[in-house]
């Protein structure tokens, strides 16, 4: 997916009653706007504008059977979204990593202003050797 198709992704699932749709979805394997419509609280009218949020985001594909549009999930979409939130996490937790090896390492506590402000730059200095992204 592009950046563009990520970011509807994002948006598309912002709303709770589309995360529910989705949800559904992906539990029962396809639906009708008709049958969401009848278990919901909002018309069909609004689980049709619900859907097709999702479809653009590339969550849900439509198939036509006549006069039924039936909509399936197809979660693959979610990728691109997962590869970017496993990125994040792992640039943390090699941040984090390297702050509890700091940590463990010099237990020492600063006894005047200057060492405490020298210590603090040190420690900035050294989280930050450890994170090649920044």
């Amino acid at each position: 997916m592009t950046d563009s198709q990520t970011h509807l992704v994002f948006v598309a699932l912002a709303d709770p009653t589309r995360r529910l749709l989705f949800e559904q979805l992906c539990q029962e394997g396809s639906g009708t706007a008709t049958s969401f419509a009848a278990r919901l609280p909002i018309t069909r009218q609004a689980v049709t504008k619900h859907l097709t949020i999702l479809v653009e985001a590339g969550l849900v594909v439509v198939h036509e059977a006549g006069r039924e549009r039936r909509y399936m999930p197809h979660p693959e979409a979610l990728q691109s979204v997962t590869t970017w939130i496993a990125a994040i996490e792992a640039r943390w937790d090699h941040r984090l990593a390297a702050l509890r090896s700091y940590l463990l390492d010099e237990p020492r506590t600063p006894s005047t202003p200057e060492e405490e402000n020298a210590t603090m730059a040190s420690q900035k200095e050294r989280i930050d050797e450890h994170d090649p992204n920044d």
